[in-house]
């Protein structure tokens, strides 16, 4: 990597200096440790939930759609923030996200009822999916022909967040004695984060263009000069495919275990931050996806993931077994399929669109997210927890490999290793 950028030019040169490699690994550290942080806020809610619905007398799909329902914030500030993300500061929308989401998350203790917790949960969301727009626009552009592998170590930071979040939160929730308390130190370590960003992080970073500008004029032309095209349209059904079955998992799957299998409270939490553990395989899912045809590898994956879902579902019982499964899940459905979903999406699209694709990943992916809670809670109270393990994370994945059928490679942005 070059001490400028990977492949492109800055969009600014408001920083003084030259973009050395040490600030460069320091910036990206940073971001990534942000990253983290938005995770480990996600997690803490799910393992906390049987708490929440006791104290608050919420249902279990009112449960499953404040789970899952805070995504459509995600969702909805997807387009926009990519929009908005190709032609402003990058990095004023990557720190005013992390204040919203942080503000949305101290809110969520002082909830009275389900209204106001789903409007708290609400604008969380927004704030965490103007934060990955905008982070997943810096990736795309100044790690441009390796942006694969940039977003699998986001990936693992991403990981590493789901992992520790239900242990530190569900930790936190016995040592204080109520579960309010993991929100209110999250949300106060969101602020220290947005200030390590301004302090840290450089503009020259943040604000590069893409390759296209060190490429041959011309290189682009075959891919569809609009961002709302067929390969969008493919990858844009396996996104929300994906979206379905790693929240419809996440969000109860603490509930299935403490409810169907009798787990205590402490193995459901280390059940779900195993899936955490799985989700750091997202660094060896982007390396192959910048060598091999993602469109396939994608396949395989949604595969694999109705397996996992199967045996979970319908067979494993044992905390160990479930454990590995946990694991396996998020090695797929979030490893492989989030992190090549979002680079997909971005090499779908002409490299200045590159904020758009972003924010067309997380639109698709997030909407049905969004409601995969609600749904998976609907499906549990008329087929059961194996019904609608079976239904919505073992036999949803076809649709998801249908639409990847749809995916044209030869008019995609193809990584030099691939070509």
């Amino acid at each position: 990597m070059s001490s400028a950028t990977e492949g492109g030019s800055a969009r600014t040169s408001s920083d003084s200096g030259s973009l050395t490699k040490t600030s460069i690994a320091i910036g990206f550290a940073v971001l990534c440790t942000s990253y983290m942080l938005n995770a480990m806020d996600r997690q803490i809610f799910y393992p906390l939930l049987p708490e929440i619905r006791n104290e608050l007398g919420f249902s279990l799909e009112q449960g499953g759609l404040l789970a899952t329902g805070f995504t459509l914030g995600l969702a909805l500030a997807g387009p926009p923030a990519g929009y908005l993300a190709d032609r402003l500061s990058r990095k004023a929308i990557v720190i005013v996200s992390v204040l919203v989401y942080s503000l949305g998350t101290l809110a969520i203790p002082l909830a009275v009822g389900f209204v106001d917790m789903s409007i708290y949960r609400l604008v969380s969301g927004v704030g965490e999916g103007v934060q990955a727009t905008a982070l997943y626009a810096v990736i795309g552009a100044f790690f441009f022909h390796r942006r694969a592998l940039a977003a699998g170590v986001v990936g693992v930071a991403f990981g590493l967040g789901v992992f520790l979040g239900p242990l530190f939160g569900n930790g936190l929730a016995a040592s204080w004695g109520t579960w309010r308390a993991p929100f209110f130190l999250f949300a106060a370590a969101g602020l220290v984060m947005s200030l390590l960003i301004a302090a840290t992080v450089s503009r020259r970073m943040t604000e590069a263009v893409t390759g296209a500008a060190t490429d041959t004029a011309g290189t682009y032309d075959h891919v569809p000069a609009s961002p709302y095209n067929r390969n969008t349209l493919g990858i844009g059904i396996a996104c929300a495919v994906s979206g379905l079955v790693f929240y419809g998992y996440l969000g109860l799957y603490p509930t299935f275990l403490r409810e169907a299998l009798g787990f205590a409270p402490d193995q459901a939490a280390f059940a779900v931050s195993m899936g955490g553990l799985g989700a750091m395989m997202a660094l060896p899912a982007g390396w192959l996806g910048d060598r091999f045809n993602q469109a396939r590898l994608l396949m395989f994956a949604m595969v694999a993931t109705g397996v996992t879902a199967y045996l979970m579902y319908q067979i494993a019982t044992s905390a160990p077994t479930q454990y590995l499964l946990s694991f396996l899940m998020g090695t797929f459905a979030s490893g492989f399929l989030f992190t090549n979903c979002s680079t997909a999406m971005q090499r779908a699209v002409r490299p200045h669109q590159v904020g758009r694709g972003a924010g067309l990943f997380i639109l698709t992916y997030y909407v049905a997210a969004a409601f995969s809670g609600l749904l998976f809670a609907r499906l549990v109270g008329s087929l059961g927890w194996d019904g609608a393990g079976l239904w919505q994370l073992t036999l949803l994945p076809i649709v998801g490999v249908a639409g990847l059928l749809l995916v044209d490679a030869s008019r995609m942005v193809l990584p030099r290793a691939a070509k």
